[in-house]
């Protein structure tokens, strides 16, 4: 369920201060100036996809600043990719000055100081995820902070469709997706980067790891098909089968091998759940497993149990962990 924060059943007079408490508790401490005497409505819906945070945010104008008096005070370091739908923000950080229109994005980094400048009503949806998820340079990093990404490059038009498409179903996913698409996310923006810092030929189309990344997001929203097969995901692509094969040696694996691994990290995070909604073999099917059989045996090479015996593991946990916090709460 996404987290909702608005000020719309919120008294005037007190509309300012819950919102920037609602802003900085989504994102990290800001100072946040609002332009009307009386605060418009404004709302954030945000939804957690693994270390990926999904948030909708929509508001009367503003300006937001991030001091180093507030990097200072330490904080956790993110990095926010902003999609915007309405309104067109000025953002400054690194030296660099962008007017973001809608249907552009940009980004942000939380460890330097930055302004957002909003003069008129908007709406956004912010992608926010740590620093350490994402393995490039800082120097690399901050040729693109506070810059127009939405420029017509290859690389961009591909992280800008995908951002769309995030922004549209994020609220339809399972969370159990969400260290795929967060992964993913990273991996786009690095090819940005690599790019952009002409570590990558910009004739190019679309860098290898463009287009693994591709895949991946493709075969993270397609675990449940049974008949994703080399074939087919190729095919979608418009790749050789040669070429998709080669594309997950550079990952030290095979396609096969990560779809299987994949698909058992679903089950498993199933099969933890309680109270238990559905049977092993019911879970299996769901996420691509034809055969109980083989799915038992390939669970328990990759996690030494049976998934009935982690299923029950996992019962027996939340049945401790229930009674902890009963006897606590006495």
């Amino acid at each position: 369920m996404p987290s909702v924060l608005s000020t719309s059943s919120i008294a005037v007079s007190e509309r300012a201060e819950f919102w920037r408490n609602a802003v900085v508790t989504t994102f990290v401490p800001l100072v946040v100036d609002l332009h009307e005497e009386e605060p418009s409505t404004a709302t954030i819906s945000s939804r957690q996809l693994g270390t990926l945070q999904v948030s909708q945010v929509t508001a009367g104008p503003q300006t937001v600043v991030r001091s180093r008096r507030m990097i200072a005070r330490g904080s956790a370091e993110y990095l926010t990719l902003t999609m915007q739908h309405r309104g067109t923000a000025r953002l400054e950080q690194d030296g660099h000055t962008a007017l973001v229109r809608p249907g552009e994005f940009s980004l942000r980094d939380s460890r330097r100081p930055y302004t957002k400048e909003l003069t008129e009503a908007f709406g956004f949806t912010a992608f926010q995820l740590p620093r350490a998820a994402l393995d490039v340079a800082d120097n690399d990093l901050q040729t693109l902070t506070a810059t127009v990404l939405s420029d017509g490059s290859p690389s961009a038009a591909l992280i800008a469709t995908y951002l769309r498409g995030l922004a549209r179903s994020a609220g339809d996913l399972a969370p159990v997706l969400g260290s795929g698409l967060a992964a993913t996310t990273c991996d786009l923006l690095a090819v940005l980067i690599q790019e952009r810092t002409g570590q990558s030929a910009p004739e190019a189309p679309e860098t290898a790891r463009a287009m693994l990344a591709r895949i991946k997001d493709y075969l993270i929203r397609h675990l449940s098909d049974s008949d994703l097969s080399p074939e087919a995901i190729a095919a979608a692509h418009h790749i050789s089968v040669r070429y998709l094969h080669k594309l997950f040696e550079h990952e030290e694996t095979t396609i096969s091998r990560w779809i299987q691994r994949r698909r058992l990290d679903m089950c498993r995070r199933e099969l933890e759940r309680t109270p238990v909604v559905s049977s092993v073999s019911a879970v299996a099917h769901r996420w691509g497993f034809v055969s109980p059989a083989h799915f038992s045996r390939v669970f328990r090479t990759a996690y030494g149990m049976s998934p009935r015996e982690w299923q029950a593991a996992a019962r027996a946990q939340g049945v401790i962990r229930r009674t902890l916090q009963v006897e606590a709460a006495a």
